[in-house]
C-alpha cells in the first residue's frame, strides 16, 4: 500500500513537472477551444438582460430601460400561460413515458439476434430515420394523414388527423418515437456488450428464460446508463425544439400544438417582442434547470446515492 502511494505521488509529480515545462504547448492546442467556447457560449449569455428591459434594438442592451420583472408577471398573469405550460408538460411527459422504453427495448430484441449480417442490416434500418429532416419528416406524417392520404385510403375514411387537436399529440409523439428510437438504441446496445457472457450461458444452464437472462445478465449491464439518460431526458422536460412542433401545428389544431418554444418564436420573431419572448424562453430554461436537479436528487436517493 505504503508502495503504491509513493508511486501514485511519484507519477502525479513528475506529471505536473512536464505540465509546466511543455505549458505553452498545452496553451497553443486549448486556447481555441477555449476562445470559442467563452464566444459563443458564454458572451451570449449576456442577452438574458434583455428580459429585464424594454429593449430597443437601435439603443442596444445597454441603453434600453430597465424594466425588472414586468415580462415575466406579464406572461405568468396572461390567460394562455396555464395552456402553454400543460401543453407542453404534456407533451414532453408523455413522450417520455412512451418513447424512453423504446430504446432499451430495442436494444434488448437487437442483443438477441446472434448472427452479425442479420442483426447489421436490422441496426441500419432502424438508424435510417435518424438521419431524415425534420421538416421532410414533418411533410411525410401531413402525406400519409392527408384526408387523400394512404391511412385514409385503409380506413375508408375521409378524416383529416391534422386539423384534430386530440390526435396532434399522438401524431407528434409516434412520428419521434419512429425516427429516435433505433438510434437511442445504440448506447444502449454498445453497454450490452459489456454483459457477462459466462453469466449468460450459466443463467441459460440453469434454465432461466429470456425475461430472467435480462433482469439478472443484461439489465445490470446497463442500468447505470438507463439512469443517466432518464435524469438527462427528465430534465429536459420543457425543452421541445419548436421546428417540428411549429412544422405539424395548423390553425385548426392551436389547442394543442401551441407550446412554450413555438410562442417564443412567433412572439420573438414573427411579433418582434423581443424582451418578452426572451423573458419567457427564461423562463422556461430556469424550469429545466430546477427540473433536473430534482430529479437527479430524486433518483439518487431510490438508487442508493447514484445520480449524475
Amino acid at each position: 500500500m505504503a508502495e503504491s502511494k509513493v508511486k501514485k505521488k511519484a507519477g502525479l509529480h513528475n506529471g505536473l513537472v512536464y505540465v509546466t515545462q511543455h505549458w505553452q504547448l498545452y496553451v497553443f492546442f486549448m486556447l481555441p477551444a477555449l476562445a470559442l467556447t467563452i464566444i459563443f457560449k458564454y458572451i451570449p449569455m449576456g442577452g438574458i438582460l434583455i428580459a429585464f428591459e424594454r429593449y430597443n434594438p437601435i439603443r442596444g442592451i445597454l441603453g434600453s430601460k430597465w424594466v425588472g420583472l414586468m415580462h415575466f408577471k406579464r406572461f405568468l398573469s396572461s390567460p394562455d400561460f396555464i395552456s402553454y405550460l400543460a401543453n407542453t408538460l404534456k407533451l414532453s411527459v408523455f413522450g417520455m413515458l412512451w418513447g424512453f422504453p423504446v430504446p432499451i427495448i430495442l436494444a434488448f430484441l437487437l442483443n438477441r439476434i446472434e448472427r452479425t449480417g442479420v442483426k447489421k442490416k436490422v441496426q441500419m434500418v432502424l438508424y435510417m430515420p435518424n438521419f431524415i429532416s425534420v421538416i421532410v419528416l414533418c411533410g411525410i406524417v401531413r402525406i400519409l394523414l392527408s384526408v387523400t392520404g394512404p391511412v385514409n385510403l385503409l380506413l375508408h375514411s375521409q378524416i383529416n388527423f391534422m386539423t384534430m387537436p386530440e390526435a396532434w399529440r399522438t401524431i407528434y409523439i409516434a412520428s419521434g418515437i419512429w425516427q429516435g428510437a433505433g438510434w437511442g438504441s445504440i448506447i444502449y446496445t454498445a453497454a450490452l456488450s459489456n454483459a457477462s457472457i459466462e453469466l449468460k450461458e450459466a443463467a441459460v444452464i440453469d434454465g432461466a428464460n429470456i425475461f430472467q437472462q435480462i433482469k439478472a445478465v443484461e439489465w445490470p449491464a446497463i442500468k447505470s446508463m438507463v439512469i443517466i439518460q432518464f435524469i438527462m431526458q427528465a430534465g429536459n422536460i420543457m425543452s421541445i425544439g419548436f421546428e417540428k412542433a411549429y412544422a405539424l401545428q395548423t390553425d385548426l389544431n392551436l389547442a394543442s400544438s401551441e407550446i412554450i418554444s413555438t410562442y417564443v418564436y412567433k412572439k420573438g420573431l414573427i411579433d418582434g417582442d423581443y424582451s418578452f419572448s426572451t423573458a419567457v424562453g427564461l423562463f422556461n430554461t430556469v424550469i429545466n434547470v430546477i427540473l433536473l436537479v430534482a430529479v437527479n436528487k430524486i433518483v439518487a436517493r431510490m438508487n442508493e446515492g447514484q445520480g449524475l
